[in-house]
């Protein structure tokens, strides 16, 4: 699969070591090295994935990531040298679709490109789908849209997937590797930290009170399903 890719990164040499691995494995590539040519060259030309260094000079990734996921739902894959549970989880919070710590092995880096390529392009091919409806919450898979309450909600890739997946069977308790594996794949570069950091951010989004969910449930010792909110729900279809 060819695609577009831009790698905003600072540091020159890793820079240069990436774009040669992307261009071996047949990809066009632009280079920036600060946030705001990030900006200017995403905004100019939009990429199929976003290669994205977090601490950068002018504006830095994070900034980057919260700017540009509020004006395109553009794949995401962010590099750090930040290695906390927190640092993860605000990346993924401010929308990235993946997160590797430095110093990292190219190749690793490599196959998690190929796989957010793979689901950013299975996403686009998809038919068009009809509405999905639990409770007061409406998902509009073909028009990648979420409401609550009739406001809109706005989602990540990755939490409008896990969001989607679990309105089509409402009341249905599906584990972390069945989530994994529904949507991911067998890539062995995510992990069921990635989905329970989905979770708790859709919770901020949905719930009233997040620490006392409604919708979005844990059934203990199990994984994870959606409800109405008073009792488990039945989904229907509007066309």
């Amino acid at each position: 699969m060819c695609a577009y890719v831009v790698v905003a990164e600072d540091d020159r040499k890793q820079a240069e070591l990436v774009r040669r691995y992307l261009e071996h494995e047949g990809h066009r590539v632009t280079v920036v090295h600060d946030g705001r040519a990030a900006l200017e060259s995403v905004r100019r030309q939009p990429p199929d994935l976003l290669v994205l260094d977090v601490m950068m000079p002018r504006v830095d990734g994070l900034d980057v990531c919260r700017v540009l996921r509020a004006e395109s739902a553009l794949p995401v894959l962010m590099l750090t040298a930040r290695s906390t549970e927190d640092d993860l989880l605000l990346g993924l919070d401010l929308g990235a679709d993946d997160y590797m710590t430095k110093p990292f092995s190219p190749r690793e880096l490599m196959a998690r490109i190929r796989a957010l390529l793979r689901r950013n392009a299975a996403t686009t091919a998809a038919p068009p789908e009809p509405v999905l409806t639990v409770g007061p919450l409406t998902i509009a898979p073909a028009r990648h849209e979420v409401s609550m309450h009739g406001r809109p909600v706005d989602c990540t890739p990755g939490e409008f997937r896990l969001l989607e997946m679990l309105a089509a069977s409402p009341g249905h308790v599906f584990t972390r590797p069945q989530i994994l594996e529904r949507l991911h794949g067998f890539d062995r570069y995510v992990t069921t930290r990635t989905v329970d950091a989905h979770v708790m951010n859709l919770r901020r989004k949905l719930e009233d009170d997040p620490r006392r969910a409604r919708f979005l449930v844990t059934v203990y010792g199990v994984g994870y399903k959606l409800v109405n909110g008073a009792t488990d729900g039945e989904s229907h279809r509007a066309p």
